[in-house]
């Protein structure tokens, strides 16, 4: 983690504060780095901004206060190519316009790369094909969108962005509509991807998994950024019940001493000191 500190951050958000025309709800004067090598856990209560604040991450919602920087460069100034190149995005949820197949939804990752006419190589069809290995996709290939699970569709489109090839990854619930076989799957092949230097942030509903593969977490409530740091540090008891509500309890997992967040108060589970 130190030597991850100690790098230039591959994203970096100062003092964002962004608004909702039609409503009073806003996110408040936020902050934080992301860095090559780590996954940074974004947790909150519904309403609490966290996708809100992804999308400004990733450039679709611009028009902010404060700044968002990739690699120290405003991303502003950027162009929405030049940004596919750096980053990846992937939302709560795509609903295609045209029911393409699964495999030509994973090459259009590849469309901020190719020039000219836009013909992809066969170095662009390798990476496509190795983006639906890893992601257990391949036999989904000919299959078109409309006839896959959300779970499989979900799957297809981490492929799509992995074919960007992106330096940031951003994901938004990408669980969402997982079994929990896949669910795990999933985060180990983001651990594998901040492994080879990616930057990754997910936001996630899922607080066990986030203690359980997350480097580092940020806590959002009201628009706010209430706390962060390890799991340790921002999963404690008397945190998460000001968050969430006081009936949950933070145990400690027995085989490797991270922070479980479980409902209720059991009388015989351990506490993680708050």
């Amino acid at each position: 983690m130190d030597s991850i500190i100690r790098n230039n951050p591959a994203l970096e958000l100062d003092k964002v504060s962004f608004g909702y025309a039609e409503s009073c709800w806003q996110l408040h004067d936020i902050s934080f780095s992301l860095h090559s090598g780590e996954i940074l856990g974004i947790i909150g209560p519904n309403g609490a901004g966290k996708s809100t604040l992804i999308k400004i991450a990733a450039g679709i919602i611009s028009d902010c206060k404060g700044t968002v920087k990739v690699y120290n460069r405003n991303i502003k100034e950027l162009s929405r190519r030049q940004i596919a190149r750096q980053l990846a995005y992937l939302p709560q949820s795509v609903v295609p316009v045209f029911d393409y197949s699964a495999m030509e939804i994973v090459a259009m990752g590849r469309f901020a790369h190719v020039s000219g006419f836009g013909v992809l190589s066969r170095a662009d069809y390798d990476i496509i094909h190795d983006a639906m290995r890893l992601t257990q996709t391949s036999e989904y290939a000919r299959r078109n969108i409309s006839h896959l699970s959300g779970g499989e569709r979900q799957r297809v489109l981490l492929a799509s962005a992995m074919a960007q090839q992106p330096k940031v990854m951003l994901l938004d619930e990408p669980t969402t509509g997982l079994d929990l076989h896949h669910q795990i799957e999933f985060f180990e092949l983001i651990g594998r991807l901040a492994e080879n230097t990616m930057a990754v942030a997910v936001v996630t509903h899922d607080l066990n998994l986030a203690a359980e593969y997350c480097t580092r977490l940020i806590l959002l409530n009201r628009g706010s950024l209430h706390c962060q740091g390890t799991a340790k540090e921002v999963l404690r008891e008397s945190v998460i019940s000001q968050v969430y509500g006081e009936n949950v309890t933070v145990a400690e997992n027995p085989i490797n001493g991270k922070p479980m967040v479980l409902p209720g108060r059991g009388k015989n589970q351990a506490r993680i000191s708050s």
